[in-house]
């Protein structure tokens, strides 16, 4: 049986939904701000069309299309036979060196790689930076879009340097795994992270409108001694992920 909606919720989505503009588009930022406060937790039933309608007083279609939207964006998800639901959002935590497969493992999620470009080539500017080479110095390009089952989450631009892994091949799903192989895994990062809005062409990889918020993230990561390993660059859907920093004084 699903709970009855929170007193919270029916307030801010009458609010709203009553407001200025398209009613489904103000229900839909209603119900979004109704998850990011806590008043619904992922994994929780959102009721029927029927009832949502009669509590939030607004028409079924009005409903409908709200919900129809955020399950697009992948804010609700639907089971067959089962009813919509607040989407698991993925935590991950910057306390932490860990990779996009690490992360999935840890909350039981199967990840999987589609390479849209696995290959050597000379080192760009911004990769030889990045990476503290000389420009043109050989360097492994690895074009991945990251998903959990079927969905697809990140896009990934990584560049390794060349005599630090010899065989793009030797990458399957996890880079960090085949560069421990080669003992040569990093041991600390430094991350840079700001919002962007996504362009056509991430935007057609993650499955999602042209201008969806994101997360770029750009990270540098280096063995024990000291030399960079690792130069990547990704952009994380905004509507999955959550990032957490422990603070210290």
């Amino acid at each position: 049986m699903r709970p009855p909606l929170p007193a919270a919720f029916r307030r801010q989505c009458r609010a709203d939904a009553s407001g200025r503009g398209l009613a489904y588009l103000s229900l839909q930022r209603a119900i979004v701000e109704v998850i990011d406060a806590g008043a619904l937790k992922p994994g929780d039933a959102l009721p029927g069309e029927r009832v949502l309608a009669e509590q939030l007083g607004v028409s079924r279609v009005t409903v409908r299309r709200a919900i129809a939207g955020l399950i697009e964006s992948g804010m609700l998800t639907q089971r067959r036979g089962a009813g919509t639901f607040v989407a698991e959002r993925i935590v991950k935590s910057f306390s932490r060196l860990t990779s996009f497969s690490d992360d999935l493992r840890a909350r039981g999620l199967d990840s999987r790689s589609r390479f849209l470009e696995r290959a050597v080539g000379a080192a760009t500017p911004e990769e030889a930076m990045g990476l503290d080479l000389s420009p043109g110095t050989a360097v492994v390009r690895l074009y991945r879009l990251r998903f959990a089952g079927e969905r697809p989450l990140v896009v990934e631009r990584t560049a390794v340097p060349h005599d630090l892994l010899a065989d793009p091949a030797a990458v399957g799903n996890s880079l960090y795994d085949a560069l421990e192989r080669e003992g040569r895994a990093p041991v600390r990062a430094l991350q840079r992270v700001r919002a962007v809005a996504l362009d056509a062409e991430h935007a057609r990889l993650l499955e999602l409108p042209p201008g969806s918020p994101a997360l770029y993230i750009e990270r540098r990561a280096y063995l024990a001694d000291g030399r960079a390993v690792e130069f990547t660059r990704s952009f994380y859907r905004g509507d999955v992920y959550d990032f957490v920093a422990e603070l210290g004084r």
